[in-house]
């Protein structure tokens, strides 16, 4: 990947110091755009990955990117704006599930319920909706979702998850509609993804997974980061479209 296809362009990553987010920064600032490593309560990580980036004219930072508080987004507009008078690129890889088996409907109690849907749905909605007047004055305006194969397969850390991720998909062919030509709106629908989160699991159920997985290995988030770019520098007449990084998950 070359140094310069992303050069002057700038891209805010929400979620940005997570075990996906990470990996999605620094390929971006590879290939050269200046990065806004967003985050909610992990200043001192995004901090910390923000100076760790390869470095890049005009630099990166990090910025409080609450997707729960319409009125933090609105400051994180104004605050992009400030510093770099631009937005060419939104991924929205801010997240949240708890594991609770389908089955045990009362374990999935309303306050995880509208906190997965107020993060995971609405949360990606309202970063559109605040950093959109910026991504209008972009050539080459792009919005990435990080979703889940659990929107299809429905087979995820518990029912409300997967239908968070069903809503994101349906969302992006929405807002792909609604604000094109200007603006191409993508998914990227990993499976199970091999941070160091799911490397604390056990390791029984982490071998199940790459069995049943075709290409027999979780997905890596260099490898989700890897979609972000192709999205962002080779997909260039793709919007409304989920990519999946799965090996082939839903095969099984």
């Amino acid at each position: 990947m070359s140094r310069s296809e992303l050069a002057g362009r700038v891209a805010v990553v929400t979620g940005g110091a997570g075990g996906i987010g990470l990996s999605i920064c620094g390929r971006l600032a590879g290939a050269g755009a200046n990065v806004v490593v967003g985050y909610n309560s992990s200043q001192e990580a995004a901090q910390a990955l923000a100076h760790s980036l390869p470095d890049v004219p005009g630099g990166h930072c990090a910025m409080r990117a609450p997707v729960t508080d319409t009125a933090g987004l609105r400051a994180l507009a104004s605050a992009v704006e400030q510093r770099f008078g631009a937005c060419d690129l939104l991924v929205n890889c801010a997240g949240t599930t708890r594991f609770v088996p389908h089955a045990d409907l009362d374990a999935l109690d309303d306050a995880l319920i509208d906190q997965i849907l107020a993060t995971n749905v609405r949360g990606p909605f309202a970063a559109i909706r605040a950093l959109l007047p910026l991504l209008r004055k972009s050539p080459a305006a792009l919005v990435v979702n990080i979703s889940s194969i659990a929107a299809v397969t429905a087979n995820g850390s518990n029912v409300m998850y997967c239908a968070s991720k069903a809503a994101v998909d349906n969302m992006t062919k929405s807002l792909a509609r609604a604000l094109a030509p200007v603006v191409r709106v993508i998914s990227v629908a990993p499976g199970l993804v091999d941070t160091d989160f799911v490397r604390g699991l056990d390791d029984h159920w982490r071998a199940e997974q790459v069995e049943r997985t075709p290409l027999r290995a979780l997905a890596l988030p260099d490898q989700v980061a890897g979609a972000v770019i192709a999205a962002a520098t080779q997909l260039t007449f793709t919007t409304g479209a989920v990519l999946p990084v799965d090996g082939g998950r839903p095969l099984s």
